[in-house]
């Protein structure tokens, strides 16, 4: 099997990204209509801007992590657990201010986030188990 990380292959780094966005937006859709149905507006919002939550953030690590390792791949590391560190605190921060309002969508946001990183995990381990296995061995 070959490495797909050739220099004429330079957007490797994200070619996963689109089938990522397709099934976290349809999660994204699903879960606002569950917590709509389950919970009326607010569980909707909440179930829908959870996901939003974890798309957001496992992208900008994407994109951030795809361009320290294509500007020289000893940046990966140091962005890597400063984003991390930096993203964390930050929601860390949201989620208390939001759980300080007594918003009815607390709980839907908090599943809707797990469900994002649960669909987002699964779904690029499906890419590279069968597409990207795939395509390397060609």
């Amino acid at each position: 099997m070959r490495a797909v990380r050739t220099g004429d292959d330079r957007r490797w780094r994200l070619r996963h990204l689109p089938v990522l966005l397709l099934a976290s937006a349809v999660l994204g859709g699903v879960a606002g209509l569950v917590g709509g149905l389950t919970g009326g507006a607010d569980a909707a919002l909440g179930a829908a801007a959870g996901v939003a939550v974890t798309v957001v953030s496992y992208t900008l690590t994407t994109v951030v992590l795809a361009w320290a390792d294509a500007i020289n791949p000893q940046l990966v590391l140091p962005f890597g657990l400063g984003l991390y560190a930096a993203k964390f605190t930050l929601l860390g921060v949201v989620m208390v201010a939001v759980a300080s309002t007594g918003w009815d969508g607390l709980i839907p946001l908090c599943v809707g986030i797990a469900a994002g990183v649960v669909v987002w995990t699964g779904v690029h381990i499906w890419w590279l188990t069968r597409v990207h296995s795939r395509d390397s061995a060609r």
